[in-house]
């Protein structure tokens, strides 16, 4: 009997992410993150790396990689190519004073967790789904996100 790839579990958890409505006010749980207009599933998380050590970052980023890629060309064959967003140039973008507004929702959150998404605009034409792998501080897990947000993918600052 095959084991089950844990990647497997994570297109689940986005078709349900998909069927969520948007929170009134913003919240967070074990699951991720919401608020109006948008909400951030945490698909997958690795362990913590109190010591810094490398190798075990090295693995656990291949497999959250491999996760990615795998839900990349799933969510491909559905919608087409992903849009690559730059989050790093929203953050750099809002740090800099060059936003006439705040950083939108839920692009402001990962920004402060990932570097880049992939992203697709879905079909009902008024949201669009994200992936991105990130990291919130050194010693923290990696993550794999979903999110999901309202409007057109706004892939630049």
């Amino acid at each position: 009997m095959a084991t089950p790839n844990l990647c497997d579990r994570c297109l689940p958890m986005v078709d349900e992410l998909l069927t969520l409505s948007f929170p009134a006010t913003a919240t967070t749980d074990v699951t991720g993150y919401a608020g109006p207009d948008h909400r951030v599933r945490y698909l997958r998380t690795s362990q913590d790396f109190p010591d810094h050590d490398g190798q075990t970052w090295d693995r656990a980023h291949a497999d959250l990689e491999a996760c990615l890629d795998d839900l990349t060309l799933t969510l491909s064959a559905r919608w087409d190519d992903p849009l690559s967003v730059d989050l790093w140039a929203w953050l750099t973008a809002g740090l800099n004073g060059e936003l006439d507004d705040d950083i939108p929702e839920p692009l402001e959150y990962l920004t402060q967790h990932a570097t880049s998404m992939l992203a697709w605009p879905l079909p009902d034409g008024t949201r669009w789904l994200g992936l991105a792998l990130g990291q919130a501080d050194r010693e923290l897990p990696l993550v794999l996100y979903a999110a999901v947000g309202t409007g057109p993918v706004l892939q630049t600052p």
